[in-house]
């Protein structure tokens, strides 16, 4: 099947937690695929060093600092657009693997307005944007900590099971309307941050995570699917695509060779 060349109208691309990992990835690849990219995060240094790497090579970015979690700032943001195709929520990320018992309900809240409540922002605020291109796609990259739990993961597994069902229920209520919602969920990912970040910064613990793991997935491998996905015809809607390494078969069952 052919990959769907963006329309005028719909060429606009925005994307959340652009700064680092899955996000900064995925906004390359689509900015290869036609798109006029849109990168937000809070770290307004690293966008911008990103939005020029992608206009040296060819493509189009703009930078915007933005936290997903300010109401008022996403809905200044939304302003500048009339008209977008494609939003992706992937602004979020886990901290801590504290059993229920003893997590800290700090580091809970954290998770839940940045992958739950700042997904529910962006969105709001561009569906009508979305709506008028006549041909918009919102994809929210979840997790499959939002199908499946594991301990020491209630937190994150909470918060993503948040943005699955927000992604599920958004379908629904807007179907009819010219716009798809798309949830990719990947497994296990390797990247600079995410581990470390979870573990507050301790580099032994977040090394810890995919040792023996011969290739976990990387962010070009979350990106390529997000970007494979926007891509299809404005008819085909991908509801959920789940992907995992080969060496990980549940959240709980991963091959090590150790």
């Amino acid at each position: 099947m052919a990959t769907a060349v963006p329309s005028a109208a719909s060429r606009i691309a925005v994307v959340t937690g652009a700064s680092s990992g899955i996000g900064a990835a995925t906004a390359r690849q689509l900015a290869a695929a036609g798109y006029r990219v849109v990168l937000t995060a809070r770290r307004k240094d690293r966008i911008e060093a990103l939005a020029e790497e992608i206009d040296r090579g060819g493509g189009q970015a703009t930078a915007y600092a933005l936290d997903v979690t300010d109401r008022a700032a996403v809905d200044e943001f939304a302003t500048a657009f009339k008209t977008i195709g494609v939003l992706v929520n992937n602004a979020g990320g886990a901290l801590g693997a504290d059993p229920v018992a003893t997590g800290d309900p700090a580091d809970w809240r954290t998770m839940y307005e940045t992958n739950v409540i700042g997904t529910l922002h962006v969105t709001q605020a561009l569906l009508p944007a979305l709506t008028a291109s006549g041909d918009g796609t919102v994809v929210v990259v979840s997790s499959t900590a939002g199908h499946g739990t594991y301990e020491g993961g209630a937190g994150y597994v909470a918060a993503k099971h948040g943005a699955h069902v927000l992604a599920e229920t958004l379908r629904l209520e807007i179907v009819g309307t010219p716009v798809r919602v798309i949830e990719v969920a990947p497994g296990m990912v390797k990247t600079d941050e995410f581990a470390l970040t979870r573990f507050g910064g301790d580099e032994a613990k977040a090394a810890r995570v995919y040792e023996g793991v011969a290739e976990p997935l990387t962010a070009d491998d979350v990106a390529d699917t997000i970007t494979w996905a926007v891509t299809r015809p404005s008819h085909v809607n991908v509801d959920l695509l789940v992907l995992r390494p080969r060496a990980q078969a549940s959240n709980t069952k991963v091959h090590r060779e150790l």
